[in-house]
């Protein structure tokens, strides 16, 4: 455990983690801002149907995911993380000033695909580069401080397209403009601010990540994290059916993104501490209660409550999220080889990302064959799979 008195042990924190976590946070404004209108613009501007909507956002994704496993090994093979993550982000940063330029739909496709190969790349070697600069003590909080920068970000974006486009009388090309900014001082912040570590004598550079040889260097207690967290994934379905689960309730149709701002809050209010808690008391326990608050998060969800319970719900699904998701990445970086982080990394990225995937189709069909309360409960029922399995996987793992 780190030996330091100060709040939330923020000194133990090295200073490049605390500036990629402010890097996060600019670009995640910036894409929120965006991304919180470009649905409505889309279709009201550019007269897109819903159905290209979904399509757009399925393949961005989708490739996002695929990339983040390339981008990892990729830094293992190279020796060094930075660069590669600030060219994720670069390339995030200049698709931004096309949104506003853009004509029609060909375009923007275009620039979301680019953005999210962006994201792809950065994911991977960003987390292995948090996990070679920080110590193992402090490793959790780390972790959780960049989540909660993050989340900021994510929060700030869609209040402040909402003030923006009130300010601006709707304009949604003057509010994309305004977005482009803090992407390109995200960009800024890791190219002139952020210093790698010299790797330490020993630790090998890996020239062939995907090998049989080399995944077999991924230790038990690696795969038991990547399984737990892909079953505690098919539970954690996409957040867009907490909006649904508002807009059933009775929240009125204005207010539903407020949904989101509830949840990103308490996620990042968080996010930080958890991960020191975990520093201290141990990373399994912190994630078993997480995953108990999971099960209790849908079990409200489920009921036909107000809109109350159902923004109780929506509280403790941030909740743990702040609980969770810094402690898989700290566990990851905690178990895997030095030199074979960047690879971890983009391993448990990509298994994640595909059992969202499923998570929300299942969500989805779920929702149109018993209604919320039938999606909500198989999540419960998932998250007590993962809990169940959590004390076996430790065990394995130990």
């Amino acid at each position: 455990m780190p030996n330091s008195s100060s709040p939330l042990n923020w000194r133990s924190i090295p200073r490049s983690v605390w500036l990629l976590g402010l890097v996060s946070m600019f670009m995640d404004l910036s894409s929120e801002m965006i991304h919180a209108l470009l649905p409505l613009y889309l279709v009201s501007v550019l007269g897109v149907s819903t159905l290209t909507v979904g399509i757009i956002e399925g393949i961005a994704e989708a490739t996002a995911s695929i990339t983040k496993i390339f981008s990892g090994a990729l830094s293992d093979y190279l020796g060094h993380r930075k660069w590669l993550a600030a060219a994720g982000y670069g390339l995030a940063a200049i698709t931004k000033p096309v949104f506003p330029l853009a004509t029609g739909i060909v375009s923007i496709t275009a620039a979301r695909f680019v953005d999210r190969v962006g994201k792809g790349i950065r994911g991977a070697p960003r987390d292995a580069l948090i996990a070679d600069l920080t110590p193992r003590g402090a490793r959790g909080g780390a972790f959780g401080l960049r989540q909660s920068l993050d989340t900021i970000g994510a929060v700030l974006g869609p209040l402040a397209a909402i003030a923006f486009m009130a300010w601006l009388a709707d304009d949604f090309k003057a509010v994309f403009w305004i977005a482009v900014v803090p992407a390109f001082v995200s960009v800024a912040v890791i190219v002139f601010g952020v210093r790698e570590p010299e790797r330490p004598a020993g630790v090998r550079t890996v020239k062939s990540p995907f090998s049989r040889a080399e995944l077999s260097r991924l230790p038990t207690a690696y795969w038991m994290i990547v399984a737990v967290s892909a079953v505690f994934t098919l539970a954690r379905f996409s957040e867009a059916f907490l909006l649904l689960r508002a807009q059933a309730a009775g929240l009125p149709l204005a207010l539903v993104p407020s949904v989101m701002v509830v949840m990103n809050v308490v996620y990042a209010l968080s996010a930080w501490p958890a991960g020191v808690l975990s520093d201290g008391m141990g990373r399994y326990r912190l994630l078993t209660i997480g995953f108990a608050l999971l099960i209790v998060a849908d079990v409200i969800l489920a009921v036909n409550g107000s809109v109350a319970v159902v923004m109780l719900g929506v509280a403790l699904w941030g909740l743990h999220m702040g609980l969770t998701q810094g402690l898989l990445s700290a566990m990851v970086a905690d178990t895997a080889p030095a030199e074979l982080r960047g690879t971890a990394f983009g391993v448990f990225n990509l298994v994640g990302g595909i059992a969202l995937l499923v998570a929300s189709i299942v969500a989805g069909a779920l929702w149109q064959i018993a209604g919320p309360e039938g999606t909500f409960l198989a999540g419960a029922a998932f998250t007590a799979m993962a809990l169940v399995a959590l004390p076996w996987a430790r065990k394995r793992a130990a």
